[in-house]
C-alpha cells in the first residue's frame, strides 16, 4: 500500500509514500509525542521491513488505517523508523523542512547565548531526529546517527549553508551507535575550504577544537552551565580534573582563581590541547596536565596522600547499554570512592554520568556508598543537568541523559 500525501506550496504534484502499519494498540506512544517505532511494533504481515530500504522514506499508519505521520525506516536497526512530520497533510519536503527546523532551533539558541558557540541541533528535541549539529562561530560540525538522516544528509547541508552560510561544515560521523544502523564510520569536511581550525568561546576562554580527530563533535557543550558553577568553590583552592579532554572544566576553575589544577586525561593529544589552551589563556603557571588512566591516576595519588579541595569526576558514560547497569554502577561508585581519598577532609566533589541508563538516584547512591565505605558523610548542594541547549524532549526519556552532583563531603 502506498499513502498519497497533498503538495504543499513547494511541490507541484501529490508524492505517494510506502505505508509502514503498526499493530494494534502500538501508536500510543507516538500519539503522546514519542517519535520512535521498534520493529516488534510494526505489522509486518501488511508492510513486511525487508521491504524496506535504509532509510527510506514512509507514511507511519496506525492498526486502523488512520496516518501518523511520515518518518524514515531502517529495517536494519532495533529502532525500525522515526517520526520526522506529524500527518500526511503535506510530504516531508526535504529542504523547506529542514531549513525550517533549523531556524526554529537557531531562533531558542540565540535567545539563550550572545555568541554563536553551543549545540544548535539536538536531535529527537529539535525536530530533526538522528542530527546533532554543534556550532563554533562560523563552522559547523555535524553527525548523522542513522540512516534516514544519512539519506537526507545533502540536504542538511544545503539547509545549513542556506541559514547560516558557515565557512566550514564538517561531519564527524564516527559515533559507535551509528553500527547500530549499519552504517560506515567517516569523518570529512563536507563544505567549505581547510583552514585554520575552530575554536569555541566559553566564560571569557578560548579553546583550540579538532573537529576530526576530537571526541564527539570536538566539544562538551551540555556541561557549559555545570562549569559555570565552580565560580563560588574554587577561588584560592587546589582542583583536580580527571577526563579533563581540552580542559574545560580545569581552565575554567583556573579562570575562576583556583590556585593549582591538575588536569588528568589518558590520551597524549588532551593533555598536548590543554597545555595549548592553558598557555593561550595565559593560566599555564596554575594548570599542568598528566596523561593517566584516571581509575590508576587516582589509586596513585591516594598513595602519595595528595590532596585536593575540589576533585571533578566527568568520565565517559560507563552505561551504554541497559544490560552494562551493574558493572556501570560499580564502577561510578569506585570513580566515587577514589576521588573522596584524594578529596581535603572539607572538599567538594563534583561527579557526573552522560549514561542514560544510569538513573540520577543510582548515581547519588554511588557516591553515598563510597563515603559510608571511608567512613565520611556527604552534603549534596546542587544536582546538575545538561544545558538548555540539549533541550530535553518530554515524551521521549531518552533526550535527558545527562546528570550529576556537586556534593560537599566531609569527615564522619
Amino acid at each position: 500500500m502506498r499513502v498519497r500525501v497533498e503538495p504543499d506550496l513547494t511541490l507541484s504534484e501529490p508524492i505517494e509514500y510506502p505505508a509502514l502499519f503498526l499493530k494494534r494498540g502500538e501508536d500510543k506512544r507516538l500519539r503522546e509525542g514519542h517519535l520512535w517505532v521498534f520493529s516488534n511494533e510494526v505489522d509486518v504481515a501488511r508492510s513486511p521491513l525487508t521491504e524496506f530500504e535504509p532509510g527510506e522514506i514512509a507514511a507511519i499508519l496506525d492498526h486502523a488505517c488512520k496516518p501518523i505521520g511520515i518518518g524514515y525506516v531502517n529495517p536494519a536497526s532495533l529502532i525500525a523508523a522515526r517520526l520526522v512530520v506529524r500527518g500526511v497533510a503535506n510530504g516531508l519536503d526535504r529542504s523547506s523542512l529542514i531549513v525550517h527546523r533549523l531556524n526554529v532551533a537557531l531562533a531558542l539558541r540565540e535567545r539563550l547565548y550572545a555568541e554563536p558557540y553551543y549545540r544548535l541541533v539536538f536531535g529527537e528535541s529539535d525536530g530533526l531526529p538522528g542530527l546533532t549539529l554543534d556550532r563554533f562561530g562560523d563552522v559547523i560540525v555535524g553527525q548523522t546517527t542513522t540512516a534516514g538522516m544519512e539519506r537526507l544528509k545533502d540536504a542538511v547541508a544545503e539547509a545549513i549553508v542556506k541559514v547560516l552560510k558557515p565557512r566550514q561544515l564538517w561531519w564527524k560521523n564516527d559515533a559507535s551507535i551509528r553500527a547500530l544502523e549499519n552504517l560506515p564510520s567517516y569523518a570529512d569536511l563536507g563544505y567549505g575550504e581547510y583552514g585554520p581550525p575552530p575554536i569555541v568561546r566559553e566564560g571569557g576562554l578560548t579553546f583550540e577544537v579538532d573537529p576530526v580527530g576530537g571526541q564527539k563533535t570536538g566539544w562538551f557543550y551540555d556541561q557549559r552551565e555545570n562549569r559555570d558553577r565552580l565560580s563560588r568553590l574554587v577561588a584560592g583552592r587546589r582542583v583536580l580534573d580527571m577526563f579533563s579532554y581540552l580542559g574545560a572544566w580545569g581552565l575554567r576553575a583556573a579562570a575562576f582563581g583556583a590556585s593549582d589544577v591538575v588536569c588528568v586525561d589518558a590520551s597524549q593529544a588532551a593533555v598536548d590541547a590543554i597545555g595549548r589552551n592553558a598557555e593561550r589563556n595565559d593560566l599555564a603557571a596554575r594548570v599542568r596536565a598528566v596523561r593517566a588512566d584516571a581509575f590508576d591516576h587516582l589509586k596513585a595519588l591516594r598513595e602519595a596522600r595528595e590532596r585536593f579541595d575540589v576533585v571533578i569526576l566527568d568520565p565517559p558514560a560507563f552505561v551504554k547499554r541497559k544490560k552494562d547497569f551493574a558493572e556501570g554502577r560499580l564502577a561510578y561508585r569506585r570513580l566515587s570512592e577514589l576521588g573522596m581519598q584524594v578529596l581535603a577532609k572539607d572538599g567538594v566533589l563534583v561527579t557526573c554520568s552522560c549514561s542514560y541508563h544510569m538513573p540520577r538516584a543510582a548515581l547519588l547512591d554511588a557516591v553515598q556508598q563510597g563515603a559510608r565505605h571511608l567512613d565520611r558523610s556527604v552534603q549534596m548542594l546542587v544536582q546538575l543537568q545538561q544545558g538548555p541547549d540539549h533541550p530535553v524532549h518530554p515524551a521521549i526519556p531518552e533526550t535527558d541523559y545527562l546528570k550529576g552532583f556537586i556534593c560537599r563531603v566531609l569527615p564522619a
